[in-house]
């Protein structure tokens, strides 16, 4: 990316505030590597991760504790974990999981700070991804807040479908915020909106995010959101201007979920996100030489 378009792309988006906001990022390479059919060589994809480690993101989303039926390209997992370099390294892992038995997986390795849980407020959807209703689901973070109590983790609950959904169910705010609600009364500390199919909009972002933040005050409240690249910046400055300082993304925009079985719509790409917070005047203090290492290298994990 040339200097002349890095300085006209973000003309439309200049510093909206002054003030220094502490910035989280997480890096996701589970979600970019998910959706890929060909199965990625394991030392390829350890490689990759250990370039990401060194770059200094606060949290790497590194790969998934499911069935290898449900995600196959993620069946190497503790393969993949047991050959990351993490002794010069200040970023945690985050493994996905999607019912106890894998918080049951996850919890026995020591490396992993954060469970991830998808918890989606489309019924259609939640079956799609983890085979289970709402209200099961439910139960189940309930099983995990305590695996992870009684074992130095933490539970990342993903609210899926959080900005809508096209599905046809029943979606609004108050459903939203309800079950925020639910979520955090029984100790959820990390709590992340997701869009899934990439429906959320400016509006909408800065419809919903805004209250949950100022409602849930010991509740970190971040977004995982998909994008096409056309609305990738509008996006992230919807999320930023409503408060939110925890934001998850992916080497040039790769992957998707692929249980949405659509047409996949793309992470946020990190690259943008770097350029929009740095924009802002604030520090993220990355290694943009290994940041550029791992790009390069991208090219051999997304052919």
């Amino acid at each position: 990316m040339d200097a002349f378009f890095v300085v006209s792309i973000f003309t439309k988006y200049p510093p909206t505030r002054a003030m220094k906001k502490a910035i989280k990022l997480i890096e996701c390479p589970r979600d970019a590597m998910q959706g890929i059919h060909h199965f990625i060589d394991t030392d390829l994809k350890a490689a990759y991760i250990n370039l990401l480690l060194q770059v200094g993101f606060d949290t790497l989303d590194f790969g998934s504790f499911v069935s290898p039926k449900a995600i196959p390209q993620l069946r190497d997992t503790r393969e993949v974990l047991s050959k990351l370099e993490l002794g010069s390294s200040a970023s945690k892992l985050l493994a996905i999981i999607a019912n106890v038995r894998g918080a049951e997986e996850a919890i026995l390795h020591p490396e992993i700070s954060y469970l991830g849980f998808p918890f989606s407020i489309s019924e259609t959807f939640q079956k799609r991804n983890t085979n289970s209703s709402i209200t099961e689901s439910f139960d189940t973070v309930k099983q995990i807040l305590e695996l992870c109590d009684k074992n130095q983790k933490t539970a990342v609950v993903y609210l899926s479908m959080g900005f809508g959904n096209p599905y046809g169910d029943e979606w609004n705010i108050e459903i939203v915020e309800k079950w925020a609600q639910e979520l955090v009364d029984q100790g959820v500390k990390i709590l992340s909106l997701s869009d899934t199919t990439g429906v959320s909009t400016p509006e909408k972002i800065k419809t919903i995010v805004p209250p949950l933040i100022k409602r849930f005050k010991n509740t970190e409240i971040g977004v995982h959101l998909h994008s096409t690249p056309e609305t990738r910046l509008e996006k992230i400055q919807a999320a930023f201007e409503s408060g939110c300082t925890r934001f998850d993304s992916a080497l040039k925009g790769f992957g998707g979920c692929p249980m949405a079985a659509d047409d996949l719509t793309g992470n946020l790409a990190t690259e943008d996100l770097i350029g929009f917070i740095e924009h802002q005047g604030i520090q993220l203090n990355l290694n943009m030489e290994k940041w550029a290492e791992a790009q390069q290298f991208s090219g051999r994990i997304f052919l």
